[in-house]
């Protein structure tokens, strides 16, 4: 029997238990100790008057011991609610300990407040956890209903290669050198975008695969440089068969694991919509605060930091407590992280008036404030006014910074909408070009490939994101299933034909042998399983994550070689 199964109807049986110890109480004649696995926790008991050689080796346990425990399933005299083994222990007749165990160097329990690095350190430690274990099982499960849901839709799980040819997907290639082909070089896939597409050319229709993929960029809390993503993909649809699909698995998922039942159809947003009342194309719907035009409002107000700016507000209810002035300084370095010139405030408490820009306000500037923001009572106003791109993005930050400082963004509540409508480009002042907004694959708009060589701004795409409490959780689009089309974008991104034959030619040639119209969508695995878990933090669901500087603390990599497997594969150190 494992250690969370044990219940009253078992009283009277005798069984066997293994497990770690997870505490130990020696009261002299009798000793107490937790036992666990993955099941859970069983109180087991060990009497001195029963058998006293039994007795000694139980004296011996330590945290971490690894037992095996048989004996006469009882019922508790004092009862634990807490815990779903609390009406009954079980009173062992026999021991073997299975392995000893040295004083681990972080405690095995939930709130052991152990440092990220030393939990990384021991990984193997930290998931005897129950929260990350069960954040595992959760994984587990919502895998297995994602392939339940897509194979009872005709999908075919297929794999596509690990080692592949380097591609331009939005950030760097982790690269393998070959061994066999000297001074050549492999890239392990950021997605498989080109193979699941040549899959559609190919004829298999329905395409999924949860596959792991790399991406050598800066981490953050929620991203990782190896990833699980659920890939999908499928011929002879448009939009909204693609999004009326993955809406109900996404439905199942929701159902499924968390009990809730999601209404569909899920609600749409335009990208420029999104960017112009949250700031993002990944909005926070949890709560209300959003994103208000103030350039009519202050169009007489002689001010040099408003002139020819896009100027925009958010306005909060607050209180001198949550909003004091040194809070508001830290929310003005905030913004001017994220781009912006500076952070403009107005305070409306009470009817009076405090603001950072009071000498410029009339009655009727704060009349029209007040209307636009449909202010009641008191109030904070956050104003951010710079280059329209700028203003949003800093304000948007800001608008989920303000959130969680008001605690408005709850973990167990879920707000689900679809980004469409998004460009087809964006200019890259780094690069000095325009870029992909998504990915080249993208497929333009009908009426808009007309601006490809003169307008490329104009060019919208049939693309669409699924985002969840200010999560991008996916991504995809209506393919390009035209080798004459695929050119066009390829050089409206500024490749020349060399570049384009030496990255692209096999799937350009591969799209003139007859292409389905095709379109998929490829959701973020290890972000879903955060969101249903309910951490901020995607190592939590990981089981083996690297730290920020993409180093794995628990094995040393990436670690030296030596000069002889460079050799190997062609390859100087030159440092």
């Amino acid at each position: 029997m494992m250690c969370g199964q044990m219940r009253k109807e078992d009283i009277g049986k005798e069984i066997t238990l293994n497990g770690w110890v997870q505490k130990e109480r020696n009261l002299g004649p009798i000793i107490f100790i937790d036992l666990r696995d993955t099941t859970g926790i069983s109180q087991v008991v060990f009497r001195k008057e029963n058998d006293e050689d039994v007795f000694k080796e139980a004296e011996k346990l330590r945290s971490e011991f690894v037992v095996a425990v048989r004996g006469i399933v009882e019922e508790r005299e004092s009862k634990n609610p807490n815990i779903e083994t609390g009406d009954v222990e079980l009173n062992v007749k026999s021991i073997e300990i299975l392995d000893e165990a040295n004083t681990p160097p972080i405690y095995i329990k939930d709130d052991d407040n152990a440092s990220e690095q030393m939990r990384l350190k021991y990984r193997y430690l930290d998931l005897r956890k129950k929260s990350l274990q069960d954040n595992l099982k959760l994984r587990a499960r919502t895998a297995a209903v994602i392939r339940d849901f897509l194979n009872s839709e005709n999908f075919i799980e297929v794999e596509t290669p690990v080692l592949t040819n380097p591609t331009p997907e939005g950030a760097r290639d982790y690269l393998v050198p070959s061994r066999v082909n000297k001074n050549s070089f492999y890239a392990l896939p950021q997605s498989p975008q080109q193979l699941k597409q040549m899959l559609m050319v190919a004829g298999m229709d329905r395409y999924y695969q949860i596959v792991k993929c790399f991406r050598d960029e800066d981490l953050r809390a929620n991203r990782q440089p190896e990833f699980t993503q659920v890939d999908i993909e499928m011929s002879f649809v448009d939009i909204e068969d693609i999004i009326a699909i993955n809406e109900r698995l996404i439905q199942r998922i929701f159902k499924e694991i968390k009990g809730i039942d999601l209404k569909l159809p899920l609600p749409r947003m335009s990208y420029n919509d999104a960017m112009s009342r949250f700031g993002v194309d990944k909005p926070d719907l949890r709560f209300a605060i959003e994103l208000k035009d103030l350039n009519e409002v202050f169009k007489d107000v002689d001010f040099d930091l408003f002139k020819d700016k896009t100027i925009k507000g958010i306005a909060v209810g607050e209180s001198e407590k949550e909003f004091s002035r040194k809070h508001i300084d830290k929310l003005t370095s905030f913004v001017k992280e994220h781009g912006a010139n500076g952070l403009f405030w107005i305070r409306i408490k009470n009817n009076e008036i405090s603001s950072s820009i009071k000498k410029f306000l009339t009655e009727e500037h704060i009349d029209k404030l007040k209307e636009i923001f449909d202010l009641k009572d008191n109030a904070l106003i956050f104003i951010v006014a710079d280059k329209k791109e700028v203003t949003e993005t800093s304000l948007g930050a800001l608008r989920n910074e303000v959130a969680e400082s008001l605690g408005l963004r709850d973990k167990n509540k879920y707000a689900l909408t679809w980004i469409v409508d998004f460009p087809m480009f964006e200019y890259s002042e780094e690069d000095g070009r325009y870029v992909s907004k998504h990915h080249p694959f993208t497929h333009p708009v009908d009426e808009d490939i007309k601006f490809l060589e003169t307008d490329p701004e104009k060019v919208r795409a049939y693309a669409y994101d699924i985002v969840i409490n200010g999560d991008e959780l996916g991504g995809g689009s209506i393919r390009i299933n035209n080798s004459e089309l695929q050119s066009k974008i390829f050089k409206a991104l500024k490749l020349t034909d060399e570049e384009i034959e030496r990255k692209f030619g096999y799937f350009i040639e591969a799209l003139s042998y007859g292409t389905p119209p095709h379109g998929g969508i490829a959701f973020g695995f290890d972000r879903l399983i955060m969101l249903l878990a309910g951490t901020n933090n995607i190592k939590d669901v990981i089981a083996f994550p690297k730290t920020q500087s993409a180093t794995c603390l628990l094995t040393g990599a990436p670690s030296k070689v030596t000069d002889d497997q460079l050799e190997e594969l062609h390859i100087k150190n030159v440092f």
